[in-house]
């Protein structure tokens, strides 16, 4: 295994921003898609009623993630390295100018979209990617610019995950915001399962910066030698989902695990959540994870829930403030390796219900997120990727 330490935070010049537009690996500077033509919405059959789905834009390659803009419309990221812009009609943008160049290697590229929380007066946009070096090494990276009419500008590169590894697999990642000036980036281990477990290494990973990447003096970790201060929590596989409930403002994050043992957690500052030493699953070979001493371990967090068999989870939403509606109170979770939607009903933290949906569709849902109208917006990891609309039952 080969390392690289690179700064922590650095800001990418325009001219330099232009000057990698042109050369990022797998960026898909083709024309732009279409949008979808006139297909009829779909029933979905739900447990509360029936749901409808609709193709909002197709042809999109492997997109990522989903933001809804306040004004309509929406960001979508694609993982060659495209970030384009779909309109609420379904036109699709060209990809717009100004995204940093990322490693489009094996489950790396542009990874997660988020609008910053004062986005509308701001225009600023958070972005997730794995970031090369030039040398072969690549890690997670994340990155704020303001959103204009046909790219980026104001690029700053703010979070470095450190060292820089070379592998493939296992980014993570997704954004989070606490509305206390704070985000939160969730982190793969990159398949080097003891980095998940190492304080001085950022692998494995939660960690929380100030929105303009910036150490909170209260993180868990500010001060301990031997310690990244970015680290909120740790001992993650490769957290692919993360939000904050409304209700409660406790952040929930969904992990991908191996073979068996896929997991929701509530991260709390400071603590350990086990990987790899805790697991509910093997390896995807069928052997056992060879630092895993069983399902709990003292002073390790158990996971709050556990998927037996692996969905192979990834985006998550929060479908709240909507009483009396059929799915109210209700996280919804996509599924890569099961190709659906997964809806967990709440009461309170406590999961009482599941619900599978989606499964006739056959595609692997990515992100999901939850929109200003009542509705869901989902991707769908694939070569015809697709942005789509879920309207719930209305009950």
């Amino acid at each position: 295994m080969r390392l690289s330490a690179t700064p922590a935070r650095a800001a990418l010049s325009l001219a330099l921003i232009a000057a990698l537009a042109g050369c990022k690996p797998g960026a898909d500077t083709t024309a732009a898609p279409g949008p979808a033509k006139a297909e009829p919405a779909r029933e979905i059959a739900s447990e509360q009623g029936q749901a409808r789905l609709t193709v909002i834009a197709r042809g999109l390659s492997h997109p990522w993630a989903v933001a809804p803009l306040p004004e309509g419309g929406f960001l979508v990221t694609e993982r060659g390295g495209s970030l384009r812009r779909i309109g609420a009609d379904g036109q699709v943008s060209a990809p717009l100018a100004g995204v940093p160049a990322v490693s489009a290697r094996g489950q790396g590229g542009l990874l997660d979209v988020a609008l910053a929380p004062d986005f509308g007066q701001s225009r600023r946009i958070y972005l997730s990617y794995a970031e090369p070096d030039g040398q072969g090494l690549s890690g997670t990276a994340a990155a704020y610019a303001t959103l204009g009419e046909a790219g980026l500008s104001e690029v700053t590169v703010f979070y470095r995950q450190e060292p820089k590894v070379d592998t493939e697999n296992h980014y993570g990642s997704r954004f989070a915001f606490d509305g206390q000036g704070h985000v939160f980036i969730s982190q793969g281990e990159r398949t080097l399962r003891p980095l998940a477990q190492a304080l001085d290494k950022l692998q494995g990973k939660l960690v929380r910066l100030d929105l303009d990447g910036g150490v909170p003096e209260d993180n868990p970790f500010v001060g301990q030698a031997g310690a990244r201060p970015e680290i909120w929590s740790y001992g993650h596989r490769n957290s692919q989902g993360l939000a904050f409930d409304p209700r409660t403002g406790r952040l929930w994050e969904s992990e991908h695990g191996p073979r068996g043992g896929d997991e929701v957690n509530l991260p709390q500052p400071g603590k350990n959540y086990g990987w790899p030493i805790v697991t509910h699953g093997i390896n995807y070979s069928g052997q056992p994870i060879p630092e895993a001493v069983g399902k709990e371990q003292e002073r390790m967090q158990p996971a709050h829930y556990v998927f037996e068999v692996s969905p192979g989870l990834s985006g998550m939403a929060f479908y709240t403030g909507r009483p009396g509606k059929p799915w109210n109170d209700s996280l919804f979770l996509g599924a890569l390796a099961q190709r659906q939607l997964i809806r967990l009903q709440l009461e309170g933290d406590r999961v009482v219900g599941e619900e599978r949906l989606l499964q006739d569709f056959g595609e692997r849902i990515r992100d999901v997120r939850a929109g200003a109208d009542g509705n869901l917006y989902l991707v769908t990891d694939e070569d015809d990727g697709k942005l789509l609309r879920l309207e719930p039952p209305q009950g």
